[in-house]
């Protein structure tokens, strides 16, 4: 792409300088328009190292209150964030709605970079391509604006600009072994660029390559662009974004209609498994932290179908430094201003760690579908966004395991009304939950298709039948036991 590229031809000196006047009071103008209309916008410029992309992210801030964007400077990643998905402090990084954040190099320069120095070999930096872009589809499709820079310079140039930096102490600092290698080593950069260009270079998130020679121009090329882009992305606000077909291979589920509920324990039987149980995942757990094999249970069901219960059965085996239980609640302000996921990549445990979700992203598909939190459109699409994102957790490595938790609309009642009746238990019964009662046939409908579309084979759905308590916490302990030690075994015969 970039060997195929043919810059604009600069304009004279008094005009880019009246143009750029103007751009720049544009922009200031649109930061009204984008905090009016709830618009994030993500910059990122990427690029050859010493290409100017510094100084061009000082232009775009300069007349943007500081209130309403962020600059990211992304480095090498750390050893926490390495524990992480590949694309784990990217997303978090994720502007408010309203908000800017301008990122100073990302996924492109970690990719490329691992690619130029042979760290990432072809099936894997395929993978990642794949994982990028999707990860910026979803950006857009849930309303961002992503706008993609590459900075070009010439080998001769870039030479001349480390030099330079290098040869005063006060910006020595600027220059590191990442920018020099690219130098030394420029043709091979210049075709791993090219190629990841090519390869991500689609119609809702273009690559924008600046002629950088000149600063200047430079910064007018970028400025025009983003303003352009600006305008678009307010124009098409209302628009619908495309429902895409649901290719991830999906396991047979029951209707919960057809799920029987007769099933129990004797309290016998409930005591001499839980403690043999208890006993294996304790031992799992540390032979999980040991091989660096994250984790992540996901618990949904009904209002006072057992959750809670079935958690702390779970947790009571674990080691208290290696996991993490997430109680999920409505959205704070903050985490509603941003993808609907966002809360959750920042609840990711690290490898080798447990993270128990109590109420999960599944809520886009139920409770936000039914109570008019989201539009039609941001649920339907969902689905495939779900099972995009829990593939992305199983190729990192992660141990998917998530439970429904089952029971009929009369055990329910039974259980409202102990709860009502009982001092200690009445702050677990709620205006909302009888709310949800009355919707009851609504959100089973909900549930059948959310199982039906998101039960995939690396992230499948288990129903814990759970008239009986005590047989959906044995059950659910089994299936976690099992579940891990497979997962175990996998990795030993790696």
């Amino acid at each position: 792409m970039i060997k195929q590229w043919i810059p604009e031809e600069k304009p004279q000196k008094n005009e880019l300088k009246k143009r750029l006047e103007a751009v720049q009071k544009k922009l200031a103008d649109q930061q009204m328009l984008i905090k009016e209309h709830k618009l994030p916008v993500i910059v990122l410029l990427e690029g050859w190292g010493a290409a100017g992309k510094g100084s061009a992210i000082g232009s775009m801030i300069q007349n943007i209150d500081p209130r309403f964007f962020k600059v990211v400077s992304m480095s090498e990643p750390t050893q926490e964030e390495r524990r992480k998905p590949f694309l784990y402090r990217y997303f978090v990084s994720i502007p408010e709605a309203g908000k800017f954040v301008f990122l100073d190099s990302g996924w492109a320069d970690e990719v490329t970079g691992q690619r130029a120095r042979g760290e990432l070999k072809k099936r894997d930096y395929e993978d990642r391509i794949e994982s990028i872009k999707r990860f910026e589809r979803q950006l857009t499709d849930n309303g961002y604006l992503l706008v993609k820079f590459f900075f070009h310079i010439s080998e001769k140039e870039q030479k001349k600009r480390l030099e330079k930096l290098e040869n005063v102490k006060d910006t020595s600092w600027r220059v590191n072994e990442w920018d020099k290698w690219q130098n030394r080593h420029y043709n091979e950069c210049l075709d791993v660029f090219d190629r990841y260009l090519s390869d991500t270079n689609v119609p809702g998130t273009p690559w924008y390559i600046v002629d950088a020679g000149d600063r200047k121009w430079a910064r007018l090329q970028v400025l025009e662009t983003l303003c352009s882009g600006i305008d678009i992305a307010l124009e098409n606000k209302k628009l619908a974004s495309p429902l895409l077909q649901n290719v991830f291979p999906l396991a047979d589920m029951p209707r919960l209609s057809e799920i029987p509920l007769d099933k129990s324990l004797t309290d016998k039987e409930y005591k001499a498994q839980l403690k043999q149980l208890q006993s294996r995942l304790g031992a799992l757990h540390y032979r999980l932290y040991r091989k660096k094999i994250p984790v992540v249970i996901a618990y949904e069901g009904w209002d006072a179908a057992g959750k809670g219960g079935n958690i702390k059965r779970i947790a009571g085996a674990l080691d208290p430094r290696g996991y993490e239980v997430h109680p999920i609640a409505s959205p704070e302000p903050h985490e509603k201003a941003r993808h609907y996921l966002w809360r959750f990549w920042n609840r990711l445990p690290k490898t080798g760690h447990i993270a128990i979700f109590d109420r999960t992203w599944y809520g886009r598909v139920m409770v936000e579908r039914l109570e008019g939190f989201c539009s039609r459109n941001d649920w339907q699409r969902a689905y495939n966004e779900i099972n995009e994102f829990e593939m992305e957790l199983s190729k990192w490595g992660a141990v998917i395991i998530k439970f429904w938790v089952q029971i009929d609309k009369d055990t329910q009642l039974q259980r409202f009304e102990e709860r009502q009746k009982t001092p200690e238990k009445q702050w677990k019964i709620t205006e909302e939950d009888w709310r949800n009662r009355e919707k009851w046939d609504d959100y089973e409908t909900a549930v059948d298709e959310m199982l039906q579309k998101t039960s995939t084979v690396y992230a499948p759905w288990h129903i814990l039948e759970s008239v009986d308590k005590k047989y959906a916490r044995i059950k659910a302990l089994q299936i976690v036991v099992n579940t891990l030690e497979e997962a175990i075994d996998r990795q030993n015969k790696k």
